[in-house]
């Protein structure tokens, strides 16, 4: 008998079946909102309210869309207006909303852990969602770069993958290398600074490569990754030029991977940085692709833990 999830918190873990669950989900919802044209009524009369305590625009602005065009009412908090500028605690904070009768809270926090501590401290029945926790998870990204792979090449046992750039403070690395594992990736690399780059203790799946040339060598899909400023000390941040020459993905780079390789990325893009403008733009981008599955995933989530 197949459960229905109650939470997603994260990808760690998560078994395969379930996975290809909620892609193919995310695929009806795609179909059945005829591209996101037809509104549905999965979820009317239910509320989601969208917490977020960081700065959005893909997230927060997918996840309400994905509620609405499946009917939910959404309520965007305020956190610049809101009680916790006055000292409310968090768990505070969760119980006054829980009073309100909410059925999901999608939580953004910049402290890992934030999401999981409400599931374990709700006292109703509301679904919560991690829509990015510090740089532990991103559950809903590795989804959609999931499903975004998935469409050119449905197997995922004959694919090389490479990820490159900042792993160390990168939520959306740690929520990828969940998804394609647990969906069985034929050879996961990772790529990037030393000093940004996590222990291989780490991650034992995953082959770590220094040579960026290396690593994008006959892959099948680059997931380029921004430089978490915000989130690392100033001594690692290499200098931008350097890292370009280093680790910035070209056109001429780009030859070296396999015939159609996707280019891909979580957004927001530093051109010139992380990748060339002309391969952002180019052909072999996915980037707005993977943009336009969030909404999807995000459809599919949703309607899974509230489903009743």
């Amino acid at each position: 008998m197949t459960h229905r999830l109650r939470h997603l918190i994260s990808l760690h873990g998560l078994d395969r079946a379930t996975m290809h669950r909620l892609l193919d989900r995310a695929d009806a919802m795609r179909d059945a909102s005829a591209h996101g044209t037809r509104r549905l009524d999965t979820l009317a009369g239910r509320t989601v309210l969208n917490l977020f305590f960081e700065p959005s625009t893909r997230t927060r602005t997918s996840f309400e869309l994905a509620a609405r065009r499946l009917g939910a009412d959404v309520v965007n908090f305020d956190i610049a207006s809101s009680s916790t500028n006055k000292g409310e605690t968090l768990l505070d904070t969760l119980h006054t909303l829980e009073a309100m009768h909410l059925d999901a809270l999608v939580v953004r926090h910049k402290e890992a852990g934030t999401p999981e501590f409400m599931t374990r401290h709700a006292m109703s029945g509301v679904a919560v969602v991690n829509a990015g926790d510090g740089n532990h998870a991103h559950p809903t990204q590795g989804l959609l770069d999931a499903l975004t792979i998935r469409h050119h090449h449905p197997d995922f046992s004959k694919l090389n993958v490479t990820i490159c750039g900042d792993i160390l403070h990168s939520r959306v690395a740690r929520s990828d290398i969940d998804a394609l594992t647990n969906l069985g990736v034929g050879e996961l690399r990772l790529c990037g600074p030393q000093t940004l780059m996590p222990a291989p203790s780490d991650f034992p799946e995953c082959r770590f490569v220094e040579s960026f040339d290396e690593a994008v060598e006959g892959a099948h899909a680059i997931i380029m990754l921004r430089l978490q400023k915000e989130r690392m000390a100033a001594t690692l941040l290499p200098d931008e030029q350097a890292y370009f020459r280093q680790f910035g993905l070209d056109s001429e780079r780009l030859k070296r991977a396999a015939k159609g390789c996707l280019v891909m990325h979580p957004g927001p893009i530093n051109r010139g940085i992380e990748i060339s403008p002309d391969v952002a733009d180019g052909p072999q981008s996915r980037i707005l692709e993977q943009v336009g599955n969030g909404v999807f995933v995000r459809m599919a989530v949703l309607a899974e833990v509230m489903g009743r």
